[in-house]
């Protein structure tokens, strides 16, 4: 989905969603695209993995992608950018 002229990644855990900017830090990977086990999504381009709870690189926390508050209205999700 892209709002605002960014490129953003929306995921489903539980019923509860979470954006995150939809490109990899490491090569432009989509992780829109990835695939999500638990809260950890995973880079299709090389395997980065990130928490998609709070942006954070699974094995280095410094490493993050940005985040943005979502919530659920009416059964319609929205982000704020």
């Amino acid at each position: 989905m892209e709002l605002e002229g960014r490129k953003i990644a929306i995921f489903n855990l539980g019923g509860r969603f979470y954006a995150l900017d939809d490109t990899c830090p490491h090569r432009g990977g989509p992780l829109g695209e990835g695939s999500l086990d638990g809260n950890l999504v995973t880079c299709p381009w090389h395997g980065w993995q990130y928490d998609v709870t709070t942006g954070a690189h699974a094995r280095n926390p410094d490493i993050r992608i940005r985040s943005y508050p979502s919530k659920v209205e009416n059964g319609e999700v929205f982000v704020a950018v």
